[in-house]
C-alpha cells in the first residue's frame, strides 16, 4: 500500500477522473493488478466506494484509462531519449532502450497497457495517427536518419521491426544468462545499447 494516507491526496473539484486514474496506477506499482477494483481505488483515492462509477462502469473502463496513462507516459520517455541522443542515428537505438527501461521500471503498468491491447486486438488507434505517439517516433525518426518515406511498406515493417524487438528484449532483459554480458558491455544500459546496435535496424531501414 501507498505510505501516504488517502486523505493527503485532496482531488480538485471536477478532478476526479484523474485522483482515481493515479490512485489505480499507485495500487498497481504497490500490489500488482490482482489488487485492483474500483472500490480499492475510492479507498486509495479518499473517496466513496460509490464516487468512482461516477466515471467508470466497471473495472475495465478504469484499466483501460490506467493503460491510456501508461501509453502518454511511454511517449514521453521516448520523447526524452531521441531529444537527449547524440545524433539522429543513434536516435533509433536509444528509442528502444527508452521503451525497455521503461517496462523494467513500470511492470504492472506496462502489462495492463498490453493486456488492454490484447484484449481489443489492436494496439490504441492513436499509436498510428498521433504524431506524438512512441510508434509514430519510431517510424519519424527512421525517416529523419534517412529511411525513405515514400517506401510505405519497407518504412512500417522497419517501424515494426523495432517495435518488436524492443517488446521483446523487455520481457528478456532481467534474464539471468544475460548478466557476463552486462557485465562486458559496462552495465545494463549499455548491454541494451549494445544488443540494439547489433540488430542492424537502423542500416536495414537505411537501405545500408
Amino acid at each position: 500500500m501507498s505510505n501516504a494516507p488517502a486523505e493527503a491526496r485532496p482531488y480538485h473539484h471536477g478532478d476526479l477522473s484523474r485522483a482515481l486514474v493515479d490512485a489505480a496506477r499507485r495500487l498497481l506499482e504497490s500490489e500488482g493488478p490482482s489488487a485492483l477494483s474500483l472500490r480499492a481505488v475510492a479507498r486509495e483515492a479518499g473517496v466513496s466506494p460509490a464516487a468512482p462509477y461516477h466515471h467508470f462502469k466497471d473495472k475495465g473502463e478504469l484499466l483501460d484509462a490506467v493503460a491510456h496513462e501508461g501509453w502518454l507516459m511511454l511517449d514521453e520517455a521516448l520523447g526524452r531519449a531521441k531529444a537527449a541522443a547524440p545524433s539522429i542515428r543513434e536516435a533509433v537505438a536509444e528509442l528502444g532502450v527508452a521503451y525497455v527501461c521503461f517496462a523494467r521500471d513500470h511492470p504492472a503498468l506496462y502489462r495492463v497497457m498490453y493486456d488492454c491491447a490484447r484484449d481489443k486486438e489492436s494496439l490504441p488507434e492513436a499509436m498510428q495517427q498521433d504524431g506524438d505517439s512512441a510508434y509514430c517516433k519510431v517510424r519519424d525518426t527512421l525517416i529523419e536518419a534517412g529511411a525513405d518515406p515514400s517506401a510505405s511498406v519497407d518504412l512500417e515493417l522497419a517501424t515494426v521491426a523495432a517495435w518488436c524487438s524492443a517488446h521483446g528484449l523487455a520481457e528478456m532483459t532481467s534474464f539471468k544468462q544475460f548478466d557476463p554480458l552486462k557485465e562486458a558491455c559496462g552495465g545494463e544500459t549499455a548491454f541494451l545499447r549494445a544488443v540494439f546496435n547489433h540488430m542492424g535496424l537502423v542500416r536495414a531501414a537505411l537501405g545500408e
